[in-house]
Order: structure tokens, then C-alpha cells, then sequence
């Protein structure tokens, strides 16, 4: 009953004390009912719980989000530490040439097209809650190389409860029409099953977090830390 379901809810936040300090904050923060830890979870507050959606299905995604939030804890803004940046689980130093920093700067395709670039990139989205949108982006450029009809379609289902399918842990921010457009395209999948999705997440980037990448401690902390700038 709603009794015991809420007896689960308050049984998630009490394990979730155990965590060590940074992600039992965050995680907090992401139970509290007026606040906000991300743009998904500001949008599901607006938005309400879906209403073909019961409280267990909702209770087993706000678990699903906990637990990607504590296996992603928030990348660090101290200052001596800001050119230093995870890839793949490994710390990695930063170290471009001071045109290639400023090259960044000049469109979203240039920085996504350098190794550094991304990865910087990346890594400043994942300090904002918001790395689902360039791992989208670049799954989806995966998804388009692949030519096998078998796993193309096996690929195009992971994609979909990745980051599509309502609750999940990394659900973007895409409206309906696109939602449905996808769900359609999943009956015969092609390379461009989700170009319309792609485009619009792309978009988002370009318009929104890129120019706060640009305006950032990281990328700034880059710019000072090039190869030519400390020649000078």
C-alpha cells in the first residue's frame, strides 16, 4: 500500500546517510521536495510525477538517479585542480597549445573535434549535472557508424533506457514530439533514428552551456596553463 511505499522512500534516504560527505550532500539535496539538483530534477518538480506513472515506478527511478548521482560525484572547482580533469576514470593533465585553447572558443564543432577540447568540455557539463547531454551526443555519433542491422537495433534500445525512456537515470530534456518520434523509429531503426534528437540536444549545448564553458574557471584556467602562455 502508499503506507509501505513511503515507509521504502524513507528507508532510501536514511541508506543513503552512510555516504561519505559530497555525494550524501547532493543526494540530499536531491530528495528535498523544494529544491532542485539538476535540470531533470527541476523539470519532473515542474512538471509532477507523469500521470500513467504509479508511486513505485517513480519511487524505483528517483533510486535509479540516486544511484547514478553517487557513482558521479560533482567534479571539483578548486583552482589549483582545475586543468587537471577525469577521462575514463583516470586523472589526466591538460596540456593544449594556447591556440588550440583559443580555437575553442571560435564554435562548439571546433571544441568538440579536439581531444582536450572534449574532454574539458565534458567535464565542466559534469560539474553542472549535465553530462547526459554530450553523452548523448556522442553515443549518438557512435550509433551512426555502426552497420550491422542486429547491433544497431540492440543499440538503439540501450540508447532509449539510457536516456529516453521516462525516469531514467540520464533522461534528457527532449519534448514530446521528439520523444514519439524516436519511439517510432525504434520499430525499424536506422543511423538516423535519433539525428532529430541529436540536433535539438546540440542546439542546447551551443545556445546554453558552451557559453558557460567559455566564461568558466576551467576554461580560463586552461587558457593560462597553455604550452605558448607559459613560454612567455
Amino acid at each position: 500500500g502508499s503506507e509501505q511505499e513511503d515507509i521504502q522512500t524513507v528507508e532510501l534516504q536514511q541508506s543513503l546517510l552512510t555516504t561519505e560527505n559530497s555525494s550524501m550532500q547532493s543526494v540530499l539535496i536531491l530528495l528535498q521536495s523544494n529544491h532542485s539538483l539538476s535540470k531533470k530534477e527541476y523539470r519532473h518538480k515542474q512538471e509532477g510525477m507523469p500521470a500513467n506513472m504509479n508511486k513505485q515506478s517513480f519511487i524505483k527511478g528517483l533510486k535509479n538517479r540516486c544511484s547514478h548521482l553517487l557513482r558521479h560525484p560533482k567534479a571539483t572547482t578548486e583552482s589549483s585542480q582545475l586543468v587537471k580533469v577525469e577521462a575514463r576514470g583516470h586523472k589526466l593533465l591538460l596540456n593544449p597549445t594556447r591556440e588550440e585553447v583559443l580555437k575553442w572558443a571560435e564554435s562548439l564543432d571546433d571544441l568538440l573535434n579536439h581531444k582536450y577540447g572534449l574532454i574539458a568540455f565534458r567535464n565542466f557539463l559534469k560539474s553542472e549535472y549535465n553530462d547526459e547531454n554530450i553523452d548523448f551526443w556522442l553515443v549518438c555519433e557512435d550509433y551512426k557508424k555502426i552497420i550491422s542491422p542486429t547491433k544497431r537495433a540492440a543499440k538503439a534500445k540501450k540508447i532509449f533506457s539510457d536516456f529516453v525512456e521516462p525516469m531514467s537515470p540520464k533522461e534528457l530534456n527532449l519534448d514530446y514530439y521528439t520523444k514519439d518520434n524516436i519511439t517510432q523509429n525504434l520499430q525499424h531503426p536506422s543511423c538516423s533514428c535519433f539525428e532529430a534528437a541529436q540536433k535539438k540536444i546540440y542546439a542546447l549545448m551551443e545556445n546554453n552551456c558552451y557559453a558557460r564553458f567559455l566564461q568558466s574557471d576551467l576554461y580560463q584556467n586552461i587558457l593560462n596553463n597553455s604550452q605558448d602562455h607559459q613560454q612567455t
